[in-house]
């Protein structure tokens, strides 16, 4: 019981004081859980709404170095930058394999 309420604390406390970090690791949760479900199971609106999710987590926090830099900048900027090229390829996939783009 204690453990819960030690998670539960530590998740308001987050939410309180870090809204926007919040947000992006929730965003970030969903992204994660999504293309694990796309793993198990490859229909493309699963990796279409990962990708997106990644996408706005990665712009939030480049938005967010931007407004209120941190010591951890390098960093962030790395992850972002990974994040992108995930999302780029992931977009790339779509396209090769599943003709999104094709005109008829």
């Amino acid at each position: 019981m204690r453990y819960c309420q030690l998670w539960w604390r530590s998740l308001v406390f987050s939410i309180q004081y870090d809204p926007p970090g919040f947000v992006e690791y929730l965003m970030m949760s969903f992204a994660l859980g999504l293309g694990m479900k796309w793993f198990f199971s490859p229909e493309w609106p699963y990796l279409v709404l990962s990708s997106s999710f990644v996408i706005g987590s990665a712009i939030s926090m480049l938005v967010r170095e931007w407004l209120i830099p941190s010591s951890r900048k390098p960093m962030v900027l790395v992850s972002t930058l990974l994040l992108l090229a995930y999302s780029f390829s992931s977009f790339v996939y779509l396209v090769r394999n599943y003709g999104l783009l094709n005109r008829s």
